[in-house]
């Protein structure tokens, strides 16, 4: 029987700003990619997210991103990747300490935003994200796109690499994500996104932006917790898995 695991973007409030539904997530999801401060996120936002994932049974992560809270994450930035490397193992380290004070610990890295697009292609980059992990933890997993640059390099270290879908975001004919700023790039449908992800699950393709299908193999499905009818999403794609034989559990 196939098996998948269900990420969600989550901790991305700040002080009375408020962003995403993370309490209700929680039950649907096996992992939570916890913000740490740079692209989203505050100390005490953090902690609660890591408590309400201890509560429910859920793997933290720490979703790593480029200092960049104006912009929420989603702008490159041209950095050095040693500065990139050392502002990864900040981050990284900030949520650890966050994780153990709530009763959990950080098990996975997954890049954020533009750091996430940027890793696919960008080798100076993806590098600086691979040291970073490696200099922490070298038994954290990372998450990526398949295909990827940050994977490969990842791979080639000897750390464990999990491939990601996207349930609630378009595809390029390349198997890269469709820009934001180009129309069709989020899906709301969660019906059709539920019918996509259980097709990934059992035949590994994705129909692209233009039609075409795309050869996608992943482990683990991302919902993004900050789009609207999140929650509603979630719980439609792991219903939909389930209904399709899927398991729904954490990646080992």
């Amino acid at each position: 029987m196939a098996a998948m695991d269900l990420n969600s973007d989550v901790g991305e409030s700040f002080g009375r700003w408020t962003l995403g539904a993370d309490a209700a997530l929680m039950p649907l999801i096996t992992s939570a990619n916890v913000a740490c401060g740079f692209h989203a996120g505050d100390a005490s936002t953090l902690r609660r997210t890591c408590t309400l994932a201890a509560e429910h049974g859920v793997r933290v992560g720490a979703q790593v991103g480029y200092r960049d809270l104006a912009g929420f994450g989603r702008r490159f930035i041209d950095i050095d990747p040693v500065e990139l490397t050392d502002d990864v193992i900040y981050q990284i380290g900030a949520l650890q300490a966050l994780a153990g004070a709530s009763g959990t610990t950080v098990s996975y890295v997954k890049p954020h935003g533009a750091l996430y697009n940027a890793v696919v292609h960008h080798h100076g980059q993806a590098a600086a994200v691979v040291e970073a992990v490696r200099a922490v933890d070298p038994d954290l997993p990372v998450l990526g796109l398949p295909g990827s640059v940050v994977l490969e390099l990842a791979e080639a270290k000897g750390l464990r690499t999990v491939r990601e879908a996207f349930a609630d975001r378009a595809y390029t004919p390349g198997g890269t994500l469709v820009s934001r700023r180009l129309p069709g790039a989020v899906l709301h449908d969660a019906e059709q996104v539920a019918a996509r992800m259980v097709r990934m699950a059992l035949e590994g393709v994705i129909t692209a932006i233009d039609g075409t299908d795309v050869a996608v193999t992943a482990e683990s499905i991302c919902v993004h917790g900050d789009s609207p009818g999140a929650v509603q999403m979630a719980d439609r794609v792991r219903a939909a898995l389930l209904e399709g034989g899927i398991t729904i559990d954490a990646f080992t």
